[in-house]
């Protein structure tokens, strides 16, 4: 269907109910992660584990790694039809356990199989994209993913936090499953009618990146456990931290970890981005529960601006469309990012009210709207079919391995600094990472306005297979 020259939208005929179904999962992913950030502060109370707060985030977001890299290496042998229904099952299978777990380590087991689909169903879903719509709509689905959002955003945290606070938190976990049925139902004609393709037989089973993307999930969780083992926690995280990177590597396009300009920088701001981003979020609630005396129910809405906004800025920019330059969206985005963890970090630090961190965080929403959907098209651009999968997981390996990497850090250096300002040591180490993000941002252009005329594809297509 990526030969369809048709002018029909994404709501058009020929995509009406690929756009449905893929939009509908995207919905259960939003309304889950708003959810599990709104309550996992009174999970921690009531099940003993401040220790596990950040690997209970970190945690899926690695072991997404695994998911993706084996998701994106089976959307280029046969299609994203069985990676998508296998991750949907190992999402609820994760959700379940999560659901039913009486202590803070049975609940983070679930999160890691949450984890494991959820990286997988994200990789299928952009193979997906790629493969019904043409290049012309890819800004337009973007844009309606992130939309997708907007429900879930309204209702998601404030729902929660009544959950939580009227009958069990464990209702969070268990009534997302109810979503999945529909979602999956609703999805199902769209990857049946994409059976009929081709399977890409001369793709071989990628055994060796697995392998390394199994390695980078254990140095993640590694990190994320140091601060357990006295005496040598130092030498296990610096290890864990280089292991990482290692691993890293054979996963995304070579120059990704130098910045090299093009399809590597658009690679790695992904990954900055989300460790900004994320790795500031999740302790938005805590903060707000324990400094400020927020309930779940409405320390949840301050999320709510956020995504508002995220979906919002992306509706704008697809509506834009060529309009607003790629890497001016970029950099645009990333420097409100930075804006709003910094407004943050004034906060903690000189008891501000929380109006400023709130109201700045719905900055950083707009700025994540802005830069998401772009690096998206820019990665499908720089691709071929052959690589589709590839780079589509390389994108969300850096998307969530960077997430998972920051909240490592985060919760060493809040394990760190319980005795004096924890918040701010926090909000002070995402601030670094945003400030590299905006000094990446520029780099994603793929050549500087003297160079020699060739398209962006031309110059990358040779830099999108693995080192």
């Amino acid at each position: 269907m990526t030969s369809d020259t048709s002018t029909a939208g994404i709501l058009g005929r020929p995509y009406l109910l690929a756009t449905v179904g893929a939009c509908a999962l995207v919905f259960l992913s939003a309304f889950e992660s708003l959810a599990v950030t709104t309550i996992m502060p009174l999970v921690s109370r009531d099940l003993d584990g401040a220790g596990l707060y950040a690997l209970a985030f970190a945690g899926p977001l690695a072991t997404g790694v695994m998911g993706m890299v084996a998701a994106g290496n089976w959307s280029d042998r046969r299609g994203p039809a069985a990676p998508l229904y296998s991750s949907v099952a190992l999402f609820v299978l994760g959700l379940l356990i999560a659901g039913m777990a009486g202590s803070m380590e049975v609940l983070v087991l679930g999160r890691l199989v949450q984890g494991l689909g959820g990286g997988a169903m994200t990789v299928a879903l952009y193979v997906l994209v790629a493969r019904v719509y043409p290049p012309g709509l890819h800004p337009k689905i973007f844009a309606a993913f992130a939309a997708s959002w907007v429900v879930p955003s309204l209702v998601g945290p404030f729902a929660a936090g009544v959950v939580a606070q009227l009958s069990s938190w464990h209702w969070v976990f268990l009534g997302v499953v109810g979503l999945v049925v529909p979602a999956l139902l609703m999805v199902v004609p769209a990857v049946r009618a994409m059976d009929s393709e081709p399977a890409a037989e001369s793709v071989p089973w990628a055994f060796g990146r697995m392998g390394w993307a199994a390695l980078a999930a254990l140095a993640v969780l590694g990190l994320n456990l140091s601060a357990e083992v006295p005496g040598v926690g130092g030498v296990i995280a610096a290890v864990a931290l280089v292991l990482a990177v290692v691993a890293l590597r054979p996963l995304v396009p070579r120059g990704t970890l130098t910045a090299k300009r093009g399809l590597p920088s658009v690679i790695l701001t992904r990954g900055l981005a989300s460790a900004a981003f994320f790795g500031a979020e999740v302790y938005l609630p805590y903060l707000l529960t324990e400094r400020y005396a927020f309930t779940p129910t409405f320390a949840g809405l301050t999320l709510t601006g956020a995504a508002l906004a995220w979906a919002g800025a992306s509706a704008i920019q697809g509506r834009l469309g060529a309009r607003l330059a790629d890497d001016r969206a970029i950099k645009t985005g990333a420097a409100l990012v930075l804006v709003a963890i910094v407004l943050t970090l004034a906060t903690v630090t000189f008891a501000l009210p929380p109006a400023v961190a709130i109201g700045g965080w719905i900055l950083a929403g707009g700025g994540m709207g802005l830069m998401y959907p772009r690096l998206s098209v820019m990665t499908l651009a720089l691709s071929s079919e052959e690589n589709q999968g590839f780079n589509s997981a390389a994108m969300s390996i850096s998307d969530s391995l960077g997430g998972a990497l920051s909240l490592a850090a985060t919760g060493l250096v809040f394990a760190a600094f319980t005795t004096t300002n924890p918040f701010a040591g926090v909000f002070a180490m995402t601030a670094v990472i945003a400030v590299v993000g905006v000094v990446i941002a520029p780099r994603v252009a793929a050549r500087a306005a003297t160079s020699a005329p060739r398209t962006d594809a031309e110059a990358h297509l040779s830099l999108t297979q693995p080192n």
